[in-house]
């Protein structure tokens, strides 16, 4: 398997899917899949930074996920809080910045404050961003947006004649971030599922079977090989084409 390291995506993004397919295909509760998801998300994690990826987007939760068995919801905040404790040594030493997006003030308090912590204490790293969609919804991010700009509007800051595609990309929770190069789906479902609308506009997308606590570093390195063959041309032509 060969990477060239001039090709890195810049930013890939994942929609971690399956989790509970795969504990129910292996006879366990669900949350014993999202314990083994948890596991993959290290291994992912490690493997983007060694890969010398500098973005890496996770969807966490969702919005919809809100929805799920409260004790299945309460199961998933405590694996959150668990997985940020474990790791802050492990985003400190390598240099790893979180970051979320998302509707965050819906956490409960406790797992907040945790997250909040985490976000301080790695703000000043620069070798990697890891964000976390956090009660993410695509569709509730474009209407948060729209608010940001009516404000910007009705306080006289802007124009209606000034919305254009830069001004609405500078309200979404992602401003600071580039767009995605790269979105990995597993557990072979074809669809975005409320992830990141706008910013995947000329994402390339790469679908896998493979259920999310299965998939490992060897899987993850073949789909940035074949993102390396991909010619990706944002609506144009090639100069050979």
């Amino acid at each position: 398997m060969t990477i060239d390291s001039k090709r890195i995506p810049k930013h890939v993004a994942i929609i971690m899917d399956g989790n509970g397919r795969w504990a129910k295909k292996k006879g366990f509760q669900r949350v014993r899949g999202h314990q083994k998801g948890a596991e993959a998300v290290r291994e992912i994690v490690t493997a983007s930074r060694e890969a010398g990826i500098r973005w890496l987007t996770l969807y966490a939760f969702s919005q919809e996920n809100w929805k799920r068995p409260r004790l299945e919801v309460q199961a998933l905040m405590k694996l959150l809080k668990r997985f940020l404790k474990n790791e802050l040594n492990e985003m400190l030493e390598n240099e790893i910045r979180l970051k979320t997006i998302g509707r965050t003030e819906n956490i409960p308090l406790d797992t907040r404050q945790i997250l909040l912590d985490t976000i301080e204490k790695t703000a000043h790293n620069t070798g990697m961003t890891l964000t976390l969609a956090l009660s993410y919804g695509s569709r509730q991010e474009i209407v948060d947006a729209c608010i940001k700009i009516g404000r910007l509007i009705k306080d006289g800051d802007k124009a209606v004649e000034e919305i254009d595609e830069k001004l609405i990309s500078s309200c979404l929770y992602t401003a600071e971030m580039p767009d995605p190069d790269l979105l990995i789906r597993t557990s072979g479902e074809y669809r975005i599922s409320n992830f990141l609308l706008w910013q995947l506009s000329y994402t390339e997308l790469y679908i896998t079977p493979t259920l999310w606590p299965d998939f490992g570093k060897e899987e993850y390195l073949r789909a940035l090989e074949d993102y390396q063959r991909r010619e990706r041309r944002f609506g144009g032509v090639l100069k050979n084409g």
